[in-house]
């Protein structure tokens, strides 16, 4: 049959979910079209008639019928000798409609038909996913891990779409073999060329966030307000939340009884260690909490600089800042705050910048990091302390104290 590849393809197509009935024969006749106009020049005077169904296709050209020898556009026009072996009564002006075989066109021009056929399809396909996954951008999705990459797990959802999880957007002691389903959010969706990339992210704040929704049922129900979240992957997370409901204790609804709410957040995380902290507008409290589990005695805000010097005991200290300095970043990042810790009854202490003549830039830098702003707050610290808790070399902490007992001290 002079059609064959062509019902082939209507075959392969036309039970595909993604591309309803009316979709796929509008892509026919453009492909069609395409063929005819390549080949006549022209289509604008041709009847196409598909049935994806069952592979049926007809295509008609229509023409006048002119007398002999006055053709000036062949493809638009017909002699009148030509029009009445189709029909012996045809009359000079008269329109003619003839049917176009497939073999007409050439069997080159079937294969490269067929291939722009299935080329159209893919494109509709790749279209219809990236809409379908622009819509799913910050929602949590589940794919199985088809193959790791040195840079990324590339994951397999039940439909067969690729997705990516770069080695950037991954828990630090994520680890996932072949088989595994992962959970993330997606992160974003690209066209590149034809193809749509699905970027999914574990490390994001937006996947703690649906998380919250996901296990505690106020959050789903909208009775508790996640009013904002920070996280440093893996290792703390800082999450506010509010309810209208004074009925309601929004920290005791997330976490549960010992815990017991918030415990398969944790575990999905990779045992992150997550704050749930009331929010409020009262921005001195909010900052006592954002500290939390340590004790603040007193705050005093510069809302133009968007600064907060707090003062706390010295055994709060290390509490406010935390392990690596990530109590006290974390904080800030809530509060949009730049907080700086004093010690009670340190009035005489000294800001590490000062001491910048002695103390190069970039190892002041690393001290306030780890939320180490004073000469004081070094000071009262272990060495071997100071060196868990920066990324500095023990010599370098040596050198930072000898200068600092120097000018401090004396």
């Amino acid at each position: 049959m002079e059609n064959i590849a062509l019902i082939e393809s209507f075959s392969e197509f036309k039970d595909d979910k993604l591309i309803d009935r009316v979709t796929l024969m509008a892509i026919l006749e453009d492909v069609f079209r395409s063929a005819l106009k390549k080949k006549f020049g022209d289509d604008d005077n041709f009847d196409i008639i598909v049935n994806p169904d069952k592979g049926d296709l007809e295509i008609w050209r229509n023409r006048v019928v002119v007398a002999d020898g006055e053709v000036e556009e062949p493809n638009q026009e017909i002699t009148i000798t030509e029009a009445r072996k189709i029909e012996p009564d045809f009359e000079v002006g008269e329109d003619v409609s003839e049917e176009v075989k497939l073999i007409d066109l050439g069997r080159r021009a079937i294969l490269a038909l067929r291939q722009n056929l299935i080329s159209k399809i893919h494109e509709h396909d790749n279209t219809i996913i990236y809409k379908q996954f622009k819509d799913l951008v910050g929602e949590i999705y589940t794919a199985e891990v088809h193959h790791i990459r040195h840079r990324a797990v590339i994951l397999l959802d039940d439909e067969g779409n690729e997705i990516v999880l770069p080695k950037d957007r991954q828990i630090p002691s994520d680890f996932f073999r072949k088989g595994d389903n992962v959970r993330g959010v997606i992160d974003s969706v690209e066209l590149k060329g034809a193809k749509p990339t699905i970027i999914m992210s574990r490390s994001s704040p937006k996947f703690l966030e649906k998380l919250f929704e996901q296990e505690i049922p106020e959050v789903f129900d909208g009775l508790i307000t996640i009013k904002h979240v920070v996280r440093i992957p893996g290792e703390k997370a800082k999450v506010a939340v509010d309810s209208y409901d004074d009925r309601i204790d929004p920290v005791g609804a997330c976490v549960g009884m010992k815990g017991s709410r918030i415990h398969g957040i944790v575990r999905e995380l990779g045992n992150e260690n997550i704050d749930v902290i009331n929010y409020t507008n009262n921005l001195p409290l909010f900052i006592t909490r954002a500290l939390s589990p340590a004790r603040v005695t007193s705050i005093k805000l510069n809302e133009e600089t968007k600064r907060a010097e707090v003062i706390l005991k010295p055994e709060e200290v290390s509490k406010a800042i935390g392990r690596g300095g990530h109590n006290i970043r974390l904080a800030g990042q809530l509060t949009g705050y730049e907080i700086d810790v004093f010690r009670e009854g340190a009035e005489e202490d000294v800001e590490l910048r000062e001491f910048t003549d002695e103390i190069e830039g970039w190892i002041i830098e690393e001290f306030s990091k780890a939320g180490l702003d004073t000469a004081k707050s070094i000071l009262e610290q272990d060495v071997k302390d100071l060196v868990k808790r920066t990324d500095l070399e023990e010599e370098t902490i040596q050198d930072v104290i000898r200068i600092l007992k120097e000018e401090f001290e004396d």
